[in-house]
């Protein structure tokens, strides 16, 4: 099967809508948003595109910001809910079992690339505190290695704070995102390899996040 470079158009065009009527007006308006290094996101071909991870709002933020729809694994239960399914599988997400995340999710983002997606991975798997990487995961090394799609580290300052147990609204601060140069994929799947790229990736991120505001 040959993959697309570009996934589908009707994917694509929903993203704009949802981006310029909602995402940007609020990353730029109520956040506040800088975004640094977009013109390095390659727009078409297979992207693995690894982050930090500190809030529910960095999937539609990274998205955004990278300026071609990203798609991101969900817990399977969502694609059980009549109209969601549709509505998000538009978008991009994927289902992905959550006792075993590791296998499916890779199946699953392999399947993504040769439709022509890029793929969101966050490099360490869940959310930090603090949002930097600490515990970096294989994941988007092996996804990478396995498609040869380069990996390219995004830093998502900030959204951390947007979030607060005393308040049921997010809050209006500051959110600035860095876009890294996009790393080769790794030459093998060997273990060693794919740990070597993975801690570049978490470097880079990291150094990129270090930058603040």
């Amino acid at each position: 099967m040959t993959a697309r470079d570009r996934e589908p158009l009707t994917s694509l065009l929903l993203y704009h809508l949802f981006k310029w009527s909602v995402v940007s007006p609020v990353l730029h308006g109520y956040f506040r948003g800088r975004i640094f290094g977009a013109e390095q996101v390659p727009q078409t071909g297979p992207l693995v595109v690894a982050s930090n991870h500190a809030s529910y709002f960095d999937p539609p933020l990274l998205s955004n910001c990278v300026r071609r729809p990203v798609a991101f694994m969900a817990k399977e239960e969502l694609f059980r809910v009549p109209v969601l399914k549709q509505a998000i599988t538009l978008y991009g997400a994927y289902p992905v079992k959550r006792q075993a995340a590791d296998r499916s999710a890779l199946r699953a983002a392999l399947r993504s690339l040769q439709a022509g997606w890029a793929v969101g991975i966050f490099l360490q798997g869940t959310r930090t505190a603090d949002g930097r990487v600490t515990d970096p995961k294989l994941g988007a090394a092996a996804i990478a290695a396995q498609a040869q799609a380069p990996l390219l580290p995004v830093s998502l300052w900030g959204t951390e704070r947007l979030l607060s147990p005393e308040s049921s609204w997010p809050l209006p601060m500051p959110v600035t995102v860095r876009i890294g140069t996009p790393l080769d994929p790794p030459r093998s799947k060997e273990r060693a390899e794919l740990q070597a790229v993975t801690e570049r990736c978490a470097a880079a991120i990291n150094q990129l996040h270090a930058q603040g505001r």
